[in-house]
């Protein structure tokens, strides 16, 4: 008899956190069905030439079972999750995780699952948002005065880069790509991951870790699929999901730290804030920041700052 299979995916190389994260999902779950499921894995989607959007329809249709996606690509369909997309929302990663571990990440799964064909089986951690560009050092938000930016479509990062003085160009991310090393754009914002993995790092050599936006990637399953496996199933795929989170954000961690040694020695010029003009940026920031929470329900940003 064959084995059952499910299809997974994402949108980044094999050899990242993010391929670490679907790596420890396919393991446990052969391993805890003894082979009777397999788990295919499409690493990058972006690499079949096809946008990375597609993995919301693959998996919406039941084509696909799970993908990790940022949740700002929802935002349109489920405003509870521009909660996310709050500028200077969490100081730090463990608050951040212990925010989506805990009630914010219940009532945000709960909102997607109201909304969409999706349930969220974790949030990944794809860091903070920082700022990196060709042209210079950026201390203060008057430095950004006039660059083209590239960032997600998004409406709260549009206006938070028009607050900073720059222009927003706001595209999907393999024609963002090309913008970026074509030079026709600036600037972009990305974690380092990020923009090691797209190879922005070749074109842009300066980096504010300005740490503006905390980016989460949920993992996003068809929900009937889901509802169809037998419990004990059920129960192994989600734990499985659970681990594979910790495995993720493990790897995410350990790779910030290296990959700031290795652009730094690759003559990459770095700007830490200070304390003065980090509250420069979150002061002139204030119009994304009041966008961000003009839909959220009552409550929900308050399980963010608990």
């Amino acid at each position: 008899m064959s084995p059952r299979k499910l299809w997974i995916g994402g949108y980044g190389p094999e050899q990242s956190a993010h391929g670490d994260g679907l790596k420890t999902f396919k393991r446990l779950v052969e391993e805890g069905t003894d082979g009777d499921v397999a788990v295919d894995v499409t690493w990058n989607i972006m690499a079949e030439g096809r946008p990375n959007t597609d993995l919301f329809e693959l998996v919406e249709a039941g084509h696909m079972f799970l993908c990790y996606f940022s949740s700002s690509y929802l935002g349109n369909r489920v405003p509870e999750l521009d909660v996310l997309e709050t500028p200077f929302l969490f100081p730090d990663l463990p608050t951040a995780h212990q925010a989506l571990d805990g009630a914010l990440g219940e009532a945000l799964a709960g909102a997607v699952r109201g909304r969409t064909g999706f349930d969220v089986l974790g949030f990944w951690d794809n860091g903070f948002r920082h700022m990196t560009n060709r042209l210079r050092p950026i201390h203060r938000p008057a430095d950004c005065e006039g660059m083209t930016v590239r960032l997600q479509p998004n409406e709260i990062h549009e206006e938070l880069i028009r607050s900073w003085g720059a222009i927003p160009v706001a595209v999907e991310l393999s024609a963002g790509i090309q913008l970026i090393t074509r030079l026709d754009v600036d600037a972009q914002e990305n974690p380092l991951a990020n923009t090691v993995a797209y190879g922005v790092d070749q074109v842009h050599s300066h980096f504010t870790m300005t740490g503006h936006l905390y980016g989460a990637r949920g993992l996003f399953c068809h929900r009937p699929t889901l509802e169809r496996f037998d419990p004990d199933l059920h129960d192994l795929v989600t734990q499985a999901a659970t681990r594979a989170v910790e495995a993720q954000r493990a790897a995410a961690a350990d790779l910030e730290e290296s990959l700031r040694v290795r652009l730094e020695g690759a003559g990459a010029m770095f700007v830490e804030l200070t304390g003065e003009e980090r509250d420069e940026f979150v002061a002139v920031s204030g119009p994304a920041i009041e966008l961000a929470h003009r839909k959220l329900p009552d409550g929900l940003l308050g399980l963010a700052l608990t």
